[in-house]
């Protein structure tokens, strides 16, 4: 999977392909290539989001272990 992608150029990209979907602009023979492109996209997004939450998890936990701590 290419991780190297940021989460926002993921979701942009996949915004322009469900865009160029709904308009008709994608022809028959490129469908395929876009949908499975945009599986990828969708995959790199959900990745990054459970990497943020996890984050932000063990940052909160940490902030409630220093305050119990602080209140022993």
């Amino acid at each position: 999977m290419n991780n190297q992608l940021s989460y926002t150029a993921a979701f942009e990209e996949l915004q322009h392909i469900v865009e160029e979907i709904e308009d008709g602009e994608i022809s028959v023979d490129e469908l395929s290539d876009k949908v499975k492109r945009a599986a990828l996209l969708i995959k790199i997004c959900k990745s990054k989001l459970t990497e943020t939450e996890a984050d932000v998890n063990k940052i909160l936990a940490d902030l409630d272990n220093e305050n119990l701590k602080e209140d022993q």
